[in-house]
């Protein structure tokens, strides 16, 4: 039997907000108005979003570097070394960003490791609702070592 590699969320999330600079002032508003099941959670952000929601929530944000200074990229090293749990990431799909690359694999980083990621306010509205938020969740990962062994050179 091939058993499917899994991965345990815990009850309290660790939550990664990012938002690009137009969408600032959105993830504000949509944290202030879910501060009480933010306040239960870990929160961390890249520099100047984490900043603006520390202010705005009153709550501990842990912040990193800013998005285009590696921000964006820390925070897809901690999605793959199991420290981000959910990804709220309020992007700018009108206005091209010179860190693109840097989103993509951000996106690509959390879907890679099937954790629940919110690009919009409505997403993100119905990922704070959902009763799985509050508990362990068992999420299965795809198991790459097929990939992986392709990868490897032949001797």
């Amino acid at each position: 039997m091939n058993d499917i590699p899994t991965r345990t969320l815990p009850a309290r999330k660790r939550i990664a907000l990012v938002a690009h600079d137009h969408k600032k002032d959105d993830l504000r508003e949509w944290a202030v108005y879910n501060k009480s099941v933010l306040a239960q959670h870990e929160l961390l952000a890249t520099g100047t979003t984490g900043h603006l929601l520390q202010k705005a929530l009153d709550l501990p944000v842990h912040s990193l570097l800013s998005g285009p200074l590696g921000g964006d990229q820390q925070i897809g090293s901690l999605i793959a070394e199991g420290k981000v749990d959910v990804l709220i990431f309020f992007w700018d799909p009108m206005e091209a960003q010179p860190h693109d690359p840097d989103i993509k694999a951000l996106l690509r980083l959390g879907v890679v490791w099937n954790i629940p990621i919110a690009c919009d306010r409505t997403t993100a509205d119905f990922l704070l609702t959902s009763p799985l938020m509050h508990e362990a969740y068992e999420a299965k990962l795809t198991d790459y070592s097929d990939y992986v062994a392709r990868l490897k050179p032949k001797v």
